[in-house]
Order: structure tokens, then sequence, then C-alpha cells
């Protein structure tokens, strides 16, 4: 028999180099001396012999004649009147037979709106086109794949069930998208896979699935499909709740977790818990410690645990050094079902240089800048994302919505804003392109980060999106259509700089850096803060919280008992890294547990109870609370006592009724008799006092009650006079009648 079809083609199927293999393979008709027919072409390099079954009702059997000696079949059928479905038996040298249904036979499965959607960057839910998908095609089950990939020369899916061989199964291209798809019969979850890129100059890349749900353990790269329906959640109660709390004007004290480093398992090599084995042992720690919302850093999939999981390569897929897809969801859902929220860091502004992943995706800069001037993090050595591309805003907005949407997070912090924001991030003049107008604002990605708000609130409007945002930049917390860019809330990483300044200075010099505790209140309501003592200040050789701070032993867990009680006291949410809580006195150390032991000490474990009693009060004071981002909640008594290093304020309820008032006393000194003035006559109780011996203090104090006094002190009418424990910090409340 005389092919239909001509070597160049067969050549160009063989090698790979087809844009749309399906204009050969599969069923077509042809006309054989002026006559149409059909004929079925196939690439089958592992078959001696093959034979097309045609599924009607006729069953019969069409032997293929082997054109060629590489595999290249095709068969010329006569009495077919229209093309049928129809399977593919292949028969090897070992007589092993197999019967498949043809690939090739299949119609694309992603319509022209999808694709419209996506160069428009306007699909939200494109992880449910791209990537690895179970559909039916014609009655037959199977898994459709698509990637985007717009400058490549080919396409083909590898993995394990076609023995990682780019031949067997090459990808179409749909028009002029830049997606490349096929549908791949019968095969099961859990399969391994990547794609198969011949660039235009011919080098193969072997990528790993920008969509997939699912990574190999590092340091294997393979995607594995995964369709994440084997799972029942069991939060419903709580996402009920989620949509109607303000959680603005609710408590929130966040406790900022490292899954890998938390806690291990020391009787097997230190190994690290899975999912499943830390959701019962960290949620009953958070709620015992009672923090309200655990923050996860990243567990997004990444090739270097030194990285913290900021690098990350698998943007839809929990790291599986944990566990499964299935298993985190296990995690979010055990802290929903026991009412503790749940918050990741998400990492949008950069992404690793690895070769099985984003960068040069299809050999060009895909992802990234192509303009080396924007296309590197200067700090980081890692690719920055092309936010002016669609297709990119596209997969990172869909990627934001997929880890709310499949797993149900309660919000997302998003890592490094500022290093988005500016054109000239950590770059020397000539090293950075200004933009249209001349200036150093990154426009693309204040459009990017306006647009992702939006969309996640549009969909999700109780969830809370979080800027770490190490500058001045205005407004990150208004509203996009307000100019601003749409985050709920701004980490406040001027106070924790200052603060911390502070607390690290010798007691007898804080007289001279007493605008350190002030100067914050300057601008604390500009924008919505959470206030962080993160993982950041405790790494890289600056010490860990409790070595920060100076004196003897007993001064320093003084010191971080009064730094974490004005902090808790302050306007705006609160966020401890994990560790700070008990006072670890190593820096943290990624591949390690926390020094668990250390709670067996009286001062760490002081320490731990004073956390306790601080997320127990706060909870249950709205002052501290309700009005964090307004002057309507906040009141200074005095903050001009820099000679004494005493600082004195109250926080008030939204109703103005109810007050807390806050008295930090900055040296090592007790303070007798010192005056501060109340609006009201009456009784003041004690309700914390950091000195207690209950935490590991002196028990310096007020014997828990306190009247009041007719003499005028600041501008009030009445005053109380007190004692100030030494690094202590007070809380007191007016008794009710």
């Amino acid at each position: 028999m005389k092919s239909t079809v001509s070597q160049e083609d067969i050549r160009r199927i063989i090698s790979v180099e087809h844009h749309d293999p399906f204009q050969v393979l599969g069923a077509h008709v042809v006309n054989v001396e002026g006559k149409n027919v059909i004929a079925v072409r196939a690439f089958l390099p592992d078959a001696q012999e093959a034979t097309v079954i045609d599924q009607g009702n006729s069953k019969r059997e069409y032997p293929m004649e082997k054109v060629g000696e590489d595999g290249f079949f095709e068969s010329l059928i006569f009495d077919w009147f229209d093309i049928s479905p129809y399977r593919l038996k292949k028969k090897y040298s070992s007589g092993a037979v197999d019967v498949i249904y043809d690939p090739y036979s299949f119609l694309p499965t992603l319509t022209d709106f999808d694709l419209y959607l996506f160069n428009a960057g306007d699909h939200h839910f494109i992880y449910e086109k791209l990537g690895a998908h179970a559909v039916e095609v014609n009655g037959v089950n199977g898994i459709q794949f698509a990637v985007w990939a717009p400058d490549a020369r080919s396409v083909s899916l590898v993995g394990d069930f076609n023995y990682w061989d780019g031949r067997r199964h090459a990808m179409r291209v749909l028009g002029g998208s830049g997606v490349w798809e096929i549908f791949i019969p019968d095969l099961p979850e859990g399969m391994l896979y990547k794609y198969q890129i011949k660039t235009k100059s011919g080098k193969i890349l072997d990528k790993s699935d920008p969509y997939a749900f699912e990574m190999e353990h590092r340091p294997r790269t393979a995607s594995r499909v995964n369709f994440l329906t084997q799972y029942q959640w069991g939060d419903g109660a709580w996402l009920e709740k989620r949509k109607s709390t303000d959680h603005l004007a609710s408590p929130m004290s966040v406790y900022e977790v490292h899954l890998g480093s938390w806690a291990r398992v020391p009787e097997e090599s230190s190994r690290w818990l899975t999912y499943r084995e830390v959701a019962p042992k960290l949620v009953s720690y958070v709620k015992e410690r009672g923090f309200t919302h655990v923050e996860l850093m990243p567990i997004l999939e990444h090739p270097f645990d030194g990285s913290w999981g900021y690098q990350v390569t698998g943007y839809y897929a929990p790291t599986s050094r944990f566990g499964s897809p299935q298993d985190f969801m296990y995690l979010v859902d055990y802290c929903h079902r026991h009412n503790v929220g749940v918050l990741l860091d998400w990492v949008p502004a950069h992404f690793p240089s690895d070769s099985h992943a984003l960068g040069e995706f299809d050999g060009t800069h895909l992802y990234e800048h192509s303009d080396p001037r924007m296309r590197e993090h200067p700090d980081w050595g890692s690719y920055i994302f092309n936010y002016g591309r669609h297709e990119v805003k596209n997969f990172l907005t869909a990627n934001a919505l997929f880890w709310i949407e499949k797993y149900h997070l309660d919000g997302l912090r998003l890592d490094a804003v500022a290093s988005m924001l500016y054109l000239d991030y950590s770059r020397k003049e000539g090293e950075w392109v200004p933009n249209k107008y001349g200036g150093r604002e990154n426009l693309d990605a204040i459009d990017f980060l306006r647009h992702l708000n939006a969309v996640l609130h549009k969909y999700h409007p109780d969830i809370l999106t979080i800027a770490e945002e190490s500058t001045a930049w205005p407004s990150v917390t208004r509203p996009g259509y307000d100019g601003g860019l749409g985050f709920d809330l701004k980490w406040n990483m001027g106070w924790m700089h200052d603060i911390l300044t502070y607390f690290e200075k010798d007691p007898v010099y804080r007289r001279y850096h007493h605008s350190n505790l002030t100067f914050a209140l300057l601008y604390a309501f500009s924008e919505r803060f959470i206030l962080p003592l993160s993982h950041d200040e405790v790494v890289h050789g600056k010490g860990s919280l409790i070595r920060k701070m100076p004196g003897d032993v007993w001064q320093k867990f003084a010191n971080l008992r009064l730094l974490y009680g004005l902090m808790y006291a302050f306007p705006g949410k609160k966020l401890l890294f994990m560790g700070g809580e008990f006072g670890q006195w190593h820096e943290w150390n990624h591949d390690s547990s926390l020094d668990w032991h250390l709670l067996n000490n009286e001062l760490h474990s002081g320490l731990s109870h004073w956390i306790d009693d601080l997320n127990d009060i706060y909870k249950v004071s709205p002052p501290l609370y309700e009005v964090d981002f307004s002057h309507a909640g906040f009141e200074w008594i005095d903050f001009r006592d820099d000679a004494q290093s005493v600082l004195s304020f109250l926080r008030k309820s939204i109703d103005g009724k109810n007050m807390t008032i806050v008295v930090c006393n900055c040296t090592p000194v007790p303070r007798e008799a010192y005056r501060i003035g109340v609006s009201e006559q009456g009784e003041y109780h004690e309700i914390l006092n950091s000195d207690s011996g209950f935490y590991g203090g002196s028990n310096v104090g007020n014997r828990g009650r306190i009247p009041s006094e007719p003499i005028p002190f600041h501008g009030r009418p009445y005053s109380l006079s007190l004692t100030l424990p030494p690094l202590g910090v007070l809380y007191l409340r007016k008794s009710q009648p």
C-alpha cells in the first residue's frame, strides 16, 4: 500500500517537530484514486504489528501497514462512510498484545472561550483547564493535559506510562493561544509526568507542570496526577461562621509556623512530622497558648530546604515533604474543626531559575522578564515575574484563588511586596528600567496586586490578604477603586524595627530613645496594621528574641515579657514566630526542632504562661481589638515621661464605654507612687502584671486593686497612685459596680 502521508510529515512526527501531530496522526478522510476513504495513522515505536478495531457495530479489525522502520503505521479503511470510534491493538515482539484508545482520535477539550479568557489574563479558574484533569470524551474516561508554551517548536507529554519517550505523545497547539493539549484515555490517577519541550533552537527541556497539583519528593522533580477529589471536608461550620465575622474588629493573634522545624521525631532520625501527624499536636498547642490563627511559612513545593519555602517551583502543589495534598487538606480541616484559622505565606514576587521549573519555560523568558535589568532579583538571584504579561498575571491570580478554593484557607500573606512595587528595588542607578512616565513604580505589579485583591474578595469577601510591605508605600490597605492596593492588612515593619531597636538598648540609655516607642502612633492608623515579631528577626545572626534583650537572665525574660505586653496592648493585630513564646535561646534553625525541653525551666515556662494569659485577656477584652485602625480606639495618658522610661495609654472599645489602661516601666527600677490620670472615679483592677511570680517575675505590684483619688493629673479629674514593677507592664480596668 502506498502511504497517503508524505515522508516529510512522517519525519516530523518521528522527530517530534510537528506543531500539530493531529493533522497527521489519527483518522482522516483522504482521497485515493478519486475516492474518499478513511486513513488511520499511528506512531507506535514499540509495536511489531498494529490493528484498527472498529468500536461500532461491526467490531471489524483492519490491519495496519508499517510505513518505514520507526513504528509509523497506517491503515486505509474503505468501508467506513465516516470516521468511527476505534481502538488500536498493538502486538509486541514478545507476543504480548495491548488494546488502547488512540489519543489522536479525540477533539480538544478546551473551549475557545477558555483560551480567550486565559490569553486576556482573566480566567479565574484556569487551574481547572491547564494541568492534568480527569475528563470524559465521547464516553471515554481519561486525563486531559494542557500547558502554555507559546514559543515551543513542539511539546510532548512524557511519564512513567510511556517510558519518558517524547515521541509517543506529542501534543498539539491550539490556534494562536500558545496552549498545547492532549487527551490520554484510561490513565490512572497517581501517574508521574512532565512536559518535554523542544525549543525553536532545537534544545530539549524537561519541565514540571506549572499547574500540577502534586509533585514528587525532592530532589525528584516530576509532577504527579492528583485530582484533589479524595477528601471529605468537615469544616462547614467554620466556613459559615467566617462569612459573618468582621475579622478587622475581632481578636487576631497569629502563631507563625515553619512546619519542617516546629517539632520533629527524634526517635526516628529527627524526621519531619507529616501533615496528619502535626495537625493534632499543633492545634492542641496553639489552643493552649490562646492563638486564634496559625500562619504557615510557604508549603508550596520547593526544591531547597534552606529557602524555607520562599523559592517555589510548584505553585499549585503543597510540598510532598509532609505528605499528599489530601493530607494537607486534613491539616487545614483539623484546624478549622477546632476553631483555629489558617493563613499561608504566598510568594508572587519571584521564583527560582531551576531548570525543571518556570524559568525559560519554553526556551524563552516566558514567566520572567526578557530584559536582564528587570529579570533577576539582585538579592536572591531568582527570577521576577513579568506581571505585564496577561497569562502570567492569570497564572498568579488563579493560583491565589486556588489555595482559598481547594484548601479552604482563611487568608494569604504576600511575601516581599515592596520588591514588587519598585523597579529599582535593591538596584543601583543604571541597573533598572523606569516606567513609561519615568518613575520607579512598577505599574504592572501595582495593577496585578489590585486585580488580585479584587478577584479574591469578589469570590471570598470573608478571607484576608496581608501585605509584607516594608516601605511607606501609601494606601496599601485601601481599596483598589480608591487608589489603594486592596489588602486587608499590612505588616507594620516600622513598628517591629523601632520596638526591637529600643528593647535591645541597655535600660540606662532608653530615655534617649523614647520616641522608638511612640513614633508608630504618628502613622498607626494610616493603614490597617498587623504587628509582627516574625521569623525574619531571629535568623542570619540577628539572634533570638530573648538574646536580643539586655541584662542578666532575669532581666532578659522581664524585658521580653514587657515587649509582648506592649505589643498586645498596641493598636493592630498580632503575630509571633514560633519559639518566641517560650524564649528559645538559639536562632531559628530550619533543620532542627524547636528546643521544647526549655519549657522544663521556670523562666521559660513562665514566659509561656504570660503568652497564654495575654492571649486570653486579649480575646475577652474588646478595647484591645475592636478599634485597631482608628484614633477612636487609642488615647495617650502620658507619652512624655522619657526621663523614667515610662509609657501609659488606654485602649477603648467601639462604644467608648469600656477601657483598658496600660502602663509600661521600661527600666529595672521599681517605681513607687507613680501617678497617672484617669477620667472616672472608682476602683481599678490589675488584670495583668508581667512581674507576677507566676511568669517568673518578682511579684512587685498593686495587690490587685487600686482606688482612684480626687487628685487631678494628666488633664483628668482623678488619678491612680501605682507601684510600677521593674521592666514590667500593667493592664488595669475599672471595676464594675
